[in-house]
């Protein structure tokens, strides 16, 4: 089975507007987050970032430090527009997994949902590496499956297990405020790295 992180496969998906994840806008259960952070110095990171809808509010509510990361080359040159003027926006062109700076935060928007199921142990680890001491790993997570293409889904149950041994667990509950095509299928995270 080919697993779908490849810079092409992600490329192909972008440029065939086959990107039934987008919502359009920064999520409500990450805006709420989002809205109660007061730090604006903090250091962000938007893997898999997508189409940068989290990191655009981010820029508008002041923040100072924000990293976008993704593998699709066509979808890097695609958002470059919208930071060029804003230098609290970085963009990385790299593969998560490469990936080696740190952070105090990492914002999860669909990027768990779009690795392959295998390497699900390996994520877990590699942002446990990117997060600082107390760092956390804030977002949402999908509480159902779906086909074998991405995205792929999960459980309560599945995240607890992966996640359990580096992170402890704030929140890890029902989204209450997901846009109504998600309604009920969406789990809110906030994780601290133990």
């Amino acid at each position: 089975m080919e697993i779908h992180i490849t810079p092409s496969y992600w490329n192909n998906r972008y440029l065939e507007e086959n990107t039934t994840w987008d919502l359009g806008q920064v999520s409500p259960p990450l805006k709420n987050y989002i809205d109660q952070l007061e730090d604006k110095n903090i250091s962000i990171l938007i893997p898999g970032c997508g189409n940068a809808y989290e990191a655009q509010y981010l820029a508008e509510k002041g923040f100072t430090n924000v990293h976008l990361l993704d593998i699709s080359l066509y979808l890097i040159e695609k958002i470059r527009p919208k930071f060029q003027d804003s230098s609290s926006v970085s963009i990385h062109y790299q593969d998560f997994f490469d990936h080696e700076r740190t952070y105090d935060l990492i914002l999860e928007q669909t990027f768990f949902c779009a690795i392959h199921p295998s390497l699900r142990t390996n994520y877990v680890k590699k942002m446990y590496a990117l997060l600082q001491p107390k760092g956390k790993l804030v977002g949402v997570l999908f509480d159902r499956y779906f086909t074998s293409n991405p995205p792929f889904g999960g459980s309560e149950a599945e995240y607890e297990s992966l996640f359990k041994n580096h992170f402890g667990f704030h929140t890890l509950e029902k989204c209450y405020n997901s846009i109504p095509p998600r309604a009920g299928s969406e789990l809110f995270i906030n994780f601290t790295k133990k």
